[in-house]
């Protein structure tokens, strides 16, 4: 009797066209040689080399990899999210960075920026020359965005920003953050280098996730900008939603990754492991653990598939990937709980990537909106019926 393919139970890869196998196998060769014999260690003492794997990254057209132009790879959607998958199953931390800054950064520059802005910003950005941030989250605003705090008034020509934002990846480390504020004519994206008077950020510690991640404040006290630092092409939340809506397709990607990751390590310990004489993998609560874990990850599989070929089409829908996002996280974490207990014991450490993948996607069960949004979001795309107040 033929095996399945634990990694692939349903053979989805056939489905991939020849560049996106190249891709996978290029990430998924750099995440080998570059990030997974060091992620347990950038994790244990909450550290991310940017400045080393920016470049590379940037070198590889990964940043920014499913944009047209302007130094951007021009990839397919199908491609980026397999790209995402690859990252992913060394740690959430790196794709997130990716993610940040070619679909939070990047995008809004690329879809609702000037010309000027585009070729100021994009080709540094794809190469990794520089690194950018997405200033939305505000420590009294995550789930409501509408009601941030951070405000942008006009004085003459220019604007003058005032507010705080937080839990902001890249934040400490960005050499130009898109910051999102509420002014007279409803909420506008604004660009804000690093070298500002008063832009300032501090640094995010004591973290128990996403420690192989920068993560920071963003404070803007006066911060004067010349007109010219406004996105001009976009008015209102559809703004910084849209950008999310980006971030949340290469989330409902990666996190196949991180499933992948965990149960892999969980079925190869469990044929090797032996108590009572014998593989635990043998004994039939072994078994289906690892037979629910399978299926999941083969459902989290065919989900993404399905939805990157929609967005290859430009049929995607943001409630599709709610629906996404919703399905593929909760997957990913339920397979990484089931895997740790498989492991027992030695599932605790670092040696193992299981604790590290689920403590990580605690984190990404709840940025990019949380699980509970995103049924709500479901919910009244199925009823008609809005139910968030």
């Amino acid at each position: 009797m033929p095996h399945l393919d634990p990694a692939d139970a349903l053979e989805l890869d056939d489905e991939l066209d020849e560049v996106e196998r190249l891709i996978r196998d290029t990430v998924s060769a750099f995440v080998r040689d570059r990030v997974t014999d060091h992620v347990a260690d950038w994790f244990e003492s909450g550290t991310f080399p940017t400045s080393e794997l920016a470049p590379e990254l940037g070198k590889l057209g990964l940043l920014g990899m499913h944009l047209e132009g302007y130094g951007c790879a021009g990839a397919d959607a199908t491609a980026y999210g397999v790209a995402c998958r690859e990252l992913e199953a060394a740690d959430s931390g790196l794709r997130s960075f990716v993610s940040v800054q070619g679909s939070l950064v990047m995008f809004p520059i690329h879809r609702y920026g000037s010309e000027e802005q585009k070729l100021q910003w994009l080709p540094k950005l794809a190469s990794g020359e520089a690194i950018g941030c997405f200033g939305l989250t505000e420590p009294d605003q995550g789930s409501d965005p509408g009601g941030m705090r951070t405000v942008a008034k006009r004085d003459g020509e220019d604007w003058i920003l005032n507010g705080t934002k937080t839990w902001i990846t890249n934040g400490s480390v960005a050499d130009v953050a898109v910051v999102w504020a509420r002014t007279e004519e409803g909420i506008r994206g604004f660009l804000v280098p690093r070298d500002t008077p008063g832009f300032t950020t501090s640094e995010i510690h004591r973290k128990l996730s996403l420690r192989a991640s920068v993560t920071a404040e963003l404070h803007l006290e006066d911060v004067r900008l010349p007109a010219s630092a406004v996105l001009p092409g976009v008015t209102g939340l559809r703004g910084p939603l849209s950008c999310l809506s980006e971030a949340r397709f290469g989330i409902l990607c990666g996190v196949v990754g991180a499933a992948r990751t965990c149960y892999l390590s969980a079925l190869e310990y469990s044929t090797t492991r032996e108590q009572f004489g014998r593989p635990i993998g043998g004994f039939q609560f072994t078994q289906g653990k690892l037979a629910r874990m399978q299926v999941d990850l083969a459902h989290s599989q065919l989900l993404a598939l399905r939805l990157s070929r929609l967005k290859d089409n430009g049929k995607l829908r943001p409630e599709q990937v709610s629906l996404g996002k919703l399905a593929n996280v909760r997957a990913a974490l339920d397979i990484a709980r089931s895997a740790r207990t498989v492991l027992g014991a030695n599932g605790i450490t670092t040696e193992y990537p299981v604790l590290r993948h689920a403590n990580n996607l605690e984190t990404v069960l709840t940025y990019e909106g949380t699980e509970e949004i995103h049924t709500l979001v479901v919910g009244e795309s199925v009823t008609g019926l809005a139910a968030y107040r």
